[in-house]
């Protein structure tokens, strides 16, 4: 009685976490910076920002790690490195040098874009007006690498689907890549001739705009792309040996690390095929190196993490995830395979670092637990693997230059970060840093945990995230609010430490919060993900109307199970409440694709084929085959200028309700994009927790939520 009575006592006095806590970003004495790392001085010395003492100030120390003692940085002996950038200002090239002031180096109406210095510092590449250009910075002189720029021609800037899809959006179009030598420029050129254009209408002045844009969807004809190859100078450019009529795709290449060749990535339309090239750079003639088929997908690599080179041309790693999971493979120069290094269920893999003395291989998987990252070393030969990382954590870890070392930042959903010094036999050298405040235990901090749901086939064990309200009382039912994205291979739930002020509030206002990953979003490897393969949304909604069944048994209150989502998401709130409908009850639908149809080829048909070729699956896959079936209150928002999910997807769907006569909510967001910022963004938030309260909590929204 004593010991029940003490524990009830201390639970009563558990603070509440205050408005400005949860609101305004105030985590003072709930959480704490840990100390700061400022990266590896040598192989087992850092230099790290603590505390000596706990009442001292921050000093910035040297930490040995053999002994663990702090001592003063050392001074740096050592030049500093020249840091040489080049800006664009007001359209023109400045070339920026420590000490100096800035040098402009073009002078020309037409805005230079992507200006990429060569890495030996004495040249910079950039694209105008759809053609290739360099510049010697010694002497000023500017050379034009090609000629036949214009608004379907484009040389080193990359066409919208090339932008979006495969090389991605940090290359901001950019579609050239020095060699490591400095003495040749790899480049695409473009022909938009075929793709069909899509109009863009903006709202503003008297009589508006459009905008056009060269747009694949699924079916329509994709840019044509010549690979060429030319000296820094420009005085000749090598075209690679491939028909630039073939229905393909290039991916991002990769330089030789002795710049003798440049490795080109081609994927058939179909995108089931991978080969790699070695492209000679003085006649263009391709060697294959590699070759890949899957019944399914391959997915391009835009990243660069395909292929990693060994030092002196050892050979080079491939990762693939053709045997069902993501695997290292040796293999020599010319492409002939020495043998397979990591074995496991191994996902999100990524090299950290090679020890080519002892030949061993350091890299972070998530393989023990898909909701948690770990630290792992093999033998190149495939043997001795094993985890270095410890607990049930998911770790973010930094590897000392030569190995011998990690720092480590971990977590999981009930304990704050921490930071601890490992060695590379998985032994814990100490504890750094704990985030935990002083005053973190004295709170009511609502519980989150990682959770899996067995799916309906009995075959995958789902995983969720579930934030539960203060005060949790099995006997109630509570309103729900489920995030997702729910693209193949795009899971949210991760087992990290991930306190927000927010998530806290709607505990307080006693909403079960959750986010939940189906079968094929990366916890089960690729042959989790190929389910997806020619039928879009079937697997998402099936494995979420299991996770839904779960909460209803476990205190969800099956009239308010809300779920909100943008972009994939928004197709998935969509199809939650048509497909999915009677388990979820309201929706909140961002920027949404509703038919396949309406999106682009090389994101859609690598998942669903042409419309041709899977007219089955496009309809099954549709929003609009569902439409009829809509219960609950839908609230569809979209930007009126999104040139990445038109809002024609979201006009269609509504025209679809209409002609259904079901009622919805619809909001536009003028001039936005696939997202939108200031007063816009404030809004959208604004209307989004109103809909919240007004219908999953049921009452009036406080001043405290307003924007």
């Amino acid at each position: 009685m004593i010991a029940l009575l003490i524990a009830f006592v201390g639970f009563a006095q558990k603070q509440q976490l205050t408005e400005k806590q949860m609101l305004r970003g105030d985590k003072t004495n709930i959480t704490t910076q840990l100390p700061q790392v400022m990266g590896w001085i040598d192989d087992s010395h850092f230099l790290i920002y603590k505390k000596e003492h706990p009442d001292s100030s921050t000093k910035l120390f040297s930490y040995d790690c053999k002994t663990g003692k702090l001592s003063a940085p050392p001074a740096d002996k050592k030049a500093a490195p020249s840091n040489i950038t080049v800006s664009v200002r007001n359209n023109d090239l400045f070339l920026n040098e420590p000490g100096k002031p800035a040098k402009q180096i073009t002078n020309n109406t037409d805005p230079e874009i992507n200006p990429t210095l060569s890495p030996d510092n004495n040249y910079v590449a950039f694209t105008r007006k759809n053609d290739l250009y360099t510049i010697e910075l010694a002497s000023g002189k500017e050379n034009r690498v090609t000629k036949d720029g214009s608004d379907l021609i484009l040389n080193g800037y990359a066409s919208w689907v090339y932008f979006e899809e495969i090389l991605g959006r940090p290359s901001r179009y950019k579609s050239f890549w020095w060699s490591p030598d400095s003495k040749s420029i790899c480049f695409m050129r473009m022909d938009d001739s075929k793709v069909p254009m899509f109009p863009i209408v903006g709202e503003t002045g008297q009589h508006g705009y459009t905008e056009y844009t060269r747009y694949p969807k699924a079916g329509d004809p994709n840019p044509s792309v010549r690979i060429g190859i030319t000296d820094a100078n420009g005085s000749k450019i090598t075209w690679a040996d491939f028909n630039e009529q073939d229905d393909q795709y290039f991916g991002l290449p990769y330089w030789a690390p002795d710049s003798k060749n440049v490795w080109i990535q081609w994927m058939n339309r179909g995108q089931d095929k991978l080969k790699i090239y070695a492209v000679d750079l003085n006649n263009g003639s391709k060697k294959e190196l590699y070759s890949e088929e899957q019944k399914t997908w391959i997915d391009l690599d835009d990243m660069g993490s395909r292929i990693t080179f060994m030092p002196g041309n050892k050979g080079f790693l491939l990762q693939s995830d053709k045997d069902g999971w993501e695997q290292y493979y040796f293999h020599n120069m010319d492409g002939t395979l020495r043998n397979k290094i990591t074995s496991g269920n191994n996902w999100s893999t990524q090299v950290r670092y090679i020890d080519t003395m002892k030949n061993i291989l350091y890299f972070t998987s998530r393989q023990q637990n898909s909701t948690r990252t770990d630290l792992y070393r093999v033998d190149l030969d495939g043997k001795n693997q094993m985890r270095l990382t410890f607990g049930e954590y998911t770790h973010n870890a930094d590897l000392s230059p030569n190995g011998s070392y990690f720092i480590t930042r971990y977590s999981n959903s009930l304990t704050p970060d921490k930071l601890a010094l490992v060695n590379n036999k998985g032994k814990l050298m100490a504890e750094l840093g704990d985030s935990k405040g002083a005053d973190f235990d004295t709170y009511e901090i609502a519980k989150t945990e990682v959770l899996r749901i067995i799916s309906e086939d009995g075959l995958y064990q789902l995983p969720i995230r579930i934030t539960w309200p203060i005060h949790f009382d099995t006997a109630k039912k509570y309103p729900v609010m489920i995030n997702i994205y729910g693209g193949p291979n795009a899971g949210t739930v991760r087992d990290g430490w991930q306190y927000n002020g927010q998530t806290q509030w709607w505990a307080k206002e006693g909403l079960i919060q959750v986010a939940i990953d189906h079968r094929a979003s990366g916890h089960f490897g690729k042959n989790g993900v190929n389910y997806m393969h020619r039928n879009l949304g079937k697997w998402e909604v099936k494995d979420w109307v299991t996770i839904v069944k779960w909460l209803r048994e476990h205190g969800a209150d099956s009239t308010r199970v809300g779920i909100s989502g943008f972009s994939y998401g928004g197709y998935m709130t969509c199809m939650a409440l048509t497909a999915g409908a009677g388990y979820f009850t309201h929706g909140l639908a961002g920027g949404s694709v509703t038919d396949w149809k309406l999106y682009d080829s090389h994101y859609t048909e690598r998942f669903m084929d042409t419309p041709a070729e899977n007219p089955d699956g496009y309809a099954a896959g549709s929003v609009m085959t569902y439409a009829d079936k809509l219960k609950g209150l839908l609230r569809i928002y979209h930007g009126t200028m999104d040139d990445n999910v038109h809002m024609q997807n979201s006009l269609q769907l509504i025209k679809k309700l209409q002609d259904s006569k079901k009622h919805f909510e619809f909001m536009v967001y003028p001039g936005g994009r696939h997202g939108w910022g200031g007063n816009q963004q404030s809004h959208s938030t604004n209307e989004n927790n109103q809909f919240i309260y007004k219908n999953l909590l049921q009452k009036e929204i406080p001043d405290a939520m307003v924007r």
